[in-house]
C-alpha cells in the first residue's frame, strides 16, 4: 500500500519565553492509503498537536512530514491553505458550522473558498448530504438539527472536496450514545468504501472501530495502552 501521511522523527517544540516545552518527542507515524487510525492519549499527551501536524494546521520544529509525498514544511502558507481546503476532510467535536447557514449551505463553504462555481457547488454540497442521510434536512439551520444530524452535516462538509485524509478530531464528544454509533457506523462505511480516516479520541468504543490503533504519551506514540506501556502502572 502507498503511504498517505509519513512522519519521520518529528519534534514540536514550544517557546513559551521562560520554558520550552516538547510537545511531540520524535513522532514516526505511517497513515497508508485507505487506512482508518485512532490515536488515543490522555489529556496533555500530544494527540491535539499531533493532530494540528497532521492536519497541516502547524508544521514540525524538526523532522518530517511528507502528505502524500510532499514534504509538509517546504510549503508556503498559501500551498497549506490549498492543502486545508482541497485535500484534507475535517470533522471536530464542537461541529464549527455556522448558526445562520442552512446545512447545504454550511458543507458548500469550502467549495465557496476554493472557488467552485455555485451550480457546482449546490450538486456537490446535494450528493455529500444524501451521503450522510440527511439530504431531507439540507434546508435546515444547526439549531434545528440534533447533535448526531449536525455531526453528519460537519461529515458531509469534510467530504464535499473529495479529500484524500478525514481527520476527525473527538468526533464523538458532544454525542449520546446512540448518535455516537450512528456516526461511527458512518465512518466505518466511508472506510470500507476507501476513505482513509484517522481520528483523535479518548474513547476505547471510538478506538476500537478503527483498523488500528495507536497510543500517545508523554509526546511519544507506542502501540500498547497505558497500563502495558507503564509497566502495568496507569497511574
Amino acid at each position: 500500500m502507498t503511504a498517505l501521511a509519513l512522519m519521520t522523527g518529528v519534534r514540536k517544540v514550544y517557546d513559551t519565553g521562560a520554558v520550552q516545552v516538547e510537545a511531540l518527542c520524535g513522532i514516526d507515524l505511517t497513515v497508508e492509503q485507505g487506512d482508518y487510525v485512532a490515536i488515543m492519549g490522555p489529556s496533555g499527551s500530544g494527540k491535539s498537536t499531533l493532530m494540528h501536524i497532521i492536519g497541516c494546521l502547524d508544521v514540525p520544529t524538526s523532522g518530517r512530514y511528507e502528505l502524500d509525498g510532499e514534504e509538509v514544511a517546504a510549503m508556503t502558507e498559501k500551498e497549506l491553505a490549498e492543502v486545508r481546503n482541497r485535500r484534507l476532510g475535517f470533522v471536530f467535536q464542537s461541529f464549527n458550522l455556522l448558526p445562520s447557514l442552512t446545512a447545504q449551505r454550511n458543507v458548500e463553504l469550502p467549495l465557496v473558498y476554493a472557488g467552485v462555481a455555485q451550480a457546482e457547488r449546490r450538486e456537490r454540497a446535494r450528493i455529500a448530504l444524501e451521503r450522510v442521510g440527511l439530504g431531507e434536512r439540507r434546508n435546515h439551520r444547526p439549531g434545528e438539527l440534533s447533535g448526531g444530524q449536525q455531526q453528519r452535516v460537519s461529515v458531509a462538509r469534510a467530504l464535499v472536496t473529495d479529500p484524500a485524509l478525514i481527520l476527525a478530531d473527538e468526533p464523538t464528544g458532544a454525542l449520546d450514545s446512540v448518535s455516537t454509533h450512528d456516526i461511527l457506523d458512518l465512518f466505518d462505511e466511508l472506510n470500507a468504501s476507501g476513505r482513509t480516516i484517522v481520528v483523535i479520541t479518548h474513547e476505547q468504543e471510538v478506538a476500537d472501530r478503527a483498523r488500528r490503533t495507536v497510543h500517545i504519551y508523554d509526546g511519544r506514540l507506542t502501540d500498547a495502552p497505558l497500563s502495558a506501556a507503564a509497566g502495568g502502572d496507569a497511574r
